[in-house]
């Protein structure tokens, strides 16, 4: 990194968060202050559908280190943290949620565990979740899911608040992921990876957007972009039922012999045919998921359309 890059780059997309961006800015500026004052605060606005772009031209005309990017739609939570990463320069890059969940006033402990202990990230680990229950909930049956399908071992308590640095930032901003998720890949370049317990405060404002449909659909593109597990899975299924149609055939070849032959029912055969035709169809919608994807890969799409950039000169 040159001489003039910033030291830390912070990167929290907004979505329906308006009410917070003056407080976490004037609260990261208070915490950076006693680390560095080279530093910038990058902003990547989803398309947010309140007056946040308002707000991010006036935090912006009044502090050069406020920086931010408008994206043409709402590309998503993931997608507009990548946004962020391809504009950030600094050695150090913080990810955090807007919503002020993500305490800024650990960002500090963050970066002195990542620097004395040369890891190239730290995830803040959230001691007390502030969510509600339902949401508690739901998240660990997630992560459950996620980690049984994709192999991953990524616990329930950590999102995607933590300090990265350059290298790591690097090696992500040459993945093509068309349905990234910003925690599993960090994971995946094998490289230094710790947490830090965190302290988590309750939403400041508004409501969260992920609803349990949006989390299903985030769950299901997810493990289609990092996982084959579920073709194997089909794979076993359709082994079972060969195995169990064996034993059946067995049973009934068995019986034959010894002389108890009975009129099959209509009511078996009937549901043995949904049955079996209730698995195919589910094989083959697996594997159209799949299929799906390529589709979606071999396009080549941007996976995000800035619209609007201040303070900076070239957005990715």
């Amino acid at each position: 990194m040159s001489a003039a890059s910033p030291l830390v780059s912070i990167i929290s997309p907004v979505y329906c968060c308006a009410g917070c961006l003056r407080e976490l800015c004037a609260r990261i500026a208070a915490t950076l202050a006693p680390v560095t004052e080279n530093y910038e605060i990058l902003l990547v606005d989803d398309a947010s559908p309140d007056e946040a772009w308002m707000i991010l031209q006036e935090l912006c005309a009044r502090d050069s280190r406020i920086k931010a990017l408008k994206l043409s739609r709402n590309f998503g939570q993931h997608h507009a943290i990548a946004a962020g990463l391809g504009s950030a320069r600094g050695d150090w890059v913080v990810v955090m949620d807007c919503d002020l969940q993500d305490r800024p006033e650990e960002i500090a402990a963050l970066l002195e565990k990542a620097r004395s202990g040369n890891f190239d990230a730290v995830f803040g680990k959230r001691v007390l979740r502030k969510d509600g229950w339902g949401k508690r909930l739901t998240s660990r049956a997630f992560f459950a899911l996620l980690n049984y399908l994709t192999g991953a071992q990524h616990d329930s308590e950590t999102a995607n608040f933590g300090v990265f640095s350059r290298a790591l930032v690097d090696v992500i901003n040459r993945m093509s992921e068309q349905s990234p998720c910003f925690p599993l890949m960090v994971k995946w370049t094998g490289m230094k990876i710790s947490t830090l317990a965190v302290n988590h405060e309750s939403r400041a404002i508004g409501q969260s957007s992920y609803n349990l449909r949006k989390r299903v659909r985030l769950a299901i593109d997810i493990v289609l972009s990092y996982s084959d597990k579920p073709l194997r899975l089909v794979a076993k299924l359709g082994i079972g039922f060969a195995i169990l149609a064996i034993a059946i055939a067995g049973v009934g070849v068995y019986r034959y012999a010894a002389g108890d032959i009975q009129v099959a029912g209509y009511t078996s055969i009937i549901a043995s045919m949904w049955l079996l035709a209730g698995v195919m169809l589910f094989c083959l919608g697996v594997i159209g998921l799949y299929v799906g994807r390529i589709f979606e890969s071999v396009k080549g799409r941007p996976h995000y359309i800035v619209r609007e950039a201040l303070n900076i000169d070239r957005p990715s």
